[in-house]
């Protein structure tokens, strides 16, 4: 059985719950109270994994889609589980179509989209082959490399004369109301709860007793680093830049210069966009397939690695007529439709109904 350490775990974890949002900007309906709604975000997300990382507890050596047949029973169980890898391929379309608006508009402008998304899914079908411990390690290696260039472009940013601190101010001045609506449900649920993927791969853990401090540090990691990326943005660009841009880090990116000579330097961004879409995508799959794999209780990989991925790019493909319209249905529809239930509602009424099972037999 492939087994993985915890710094390979956290390192997954931390570019897994970056993902999307060192691009869009997170919380920009909160204006310059983004950081602050990315800190509340954070501590209550922690709360929703340290849940799943109990239900782990008390289930060892079960995984996600194990779980529910476990308590359930199979007639109620199985269906339920069957939602979840349905949701990951869904999700996995969702960063292809991302990438669908973002890549034409920066690297590669006129490049026909269906070269750009044929060639990730292609890497990210091999890295499938290639196994789980592969891909981890694929983590571990990125990690430090995301790291570099954030540190990087702080320094950039700072020693430029573009930060305006008082952009900050003031703290709260429009109450808690904006900050809430930013942190319940989108805030909470896209970036934390979708780490119940996780609890597919928690298995693989070399030392299952550092789940939970791997979980806080990957958390605590994650949340500071979006936090700060949010509050560069707003300092730099200003309240009202922030929220209209669809893109605001990679106009925050093009006010970098070094000396006159090196300009829009938001080839940075997206080079965080490639790297934590590209691991994201990659685990969102990887879930999907061991997802499968567990249901129909099969260890072929081969047909469930191609259907999965042939479905992932259709669905990118077809997700929306334009980038309006997907993040609309991210925003206002799918974490109320998909992501209240199926990461609060059913893992929170598994928890309850595990804790009291085995609270009720005898020791």
């Amino acid at each position: 059985m492939s087994r993985v350490s915890g710094y390979q775990l956290f390192a997954a974890t931390v570019l897994f719950q970056l993902g999307t949002t060192v691009i869009f900007g997170f919380a920009a309906e909160a204006g310059r109270d983004a950081w602050l709604a990315m800190l509340l975000s954070s501590f209550l997300g922690l709360v929703v994994i340290m849940g799943y990382t109990a239900i782990s507890r008390m289930m060892p050596g079960l995984t996600l889609v194990e779980w529910f047949p476990k308590q359930l029973g199979p007639w109620l169980g199985l269906p339920i589980a069957w939602l979840y890898p349905l949701l990951f391929i869904y999700d996995a379309g969702r960063g292809v179509s991302d990438l669908q608006e973002l890549i034409p508009l920066t690297l590669l402008p006129g490049t026909p989209s269906w070269i750009i998304l044929g060639a990730l899914i292609l890497v990210i079908t091999y890295a499938l082959f290639s196994g789980v411990e592969v891909i981890f390690r694929l983590a571990s290696l990125f990690l430090p490399l995301v790291f570099f260039f954030f540190v990087l472009e702080i320094v950039l940013l700072l020693s430029s004369r573009n930060v305006n601190w008082s952009n900050l101010q003031p703290m709260l001045g429009e109450g808690w109301t904006r900050v809430w609506k930013a942190v319940w449900p989108f805030g909470i649920l896209q970036t934390f709860g979708e780490s119940i993927e996780f609890a597919m791969l928690w298995t693989f853990l070399k030392k299952p007793g550092q789940l939970l401090r791997i979980n806080v540090w990957a958390v605590l990691a994650s949340g500071l680093t979006i936090s700060v990326f949010d509050m560069f943005a707003i300092m730099v660009l200003g309240e009202g830049i922030f929220q209209r841009n669809i893109y605001p880090l990679l106009v925050l990116l093009k006010q970098l210069s070094v000396s006159d000579f090196l300009d829009n330097l938001d080839a940075l961004g997206v080079m965080y966009f490639m790297i934590t879409i590209f691991l994201k995508l990659t685990l969102h799959m990887t879930t999907s397939v061991l997802c499968i794999q567990k249901l129909l209780n099969t260890s072929n990989t081969r047909i469930p690695i191609l259907c999965v991925s042939a479905i992932t790019l259709w669905i990118g493909s077809h997700m929306a007529q334009n980038v309006s319209d997907h993040i609309f249905v991210g925003v206002k529809l799918l974490p109320y439709y998909l992501w209240i239930p199926l990461f609060l509602v059913i893992p929170g009424i598994l928890l309850m109904v595990t804790w009291i099972k085995q609270k009720g037999v005898p020791s």
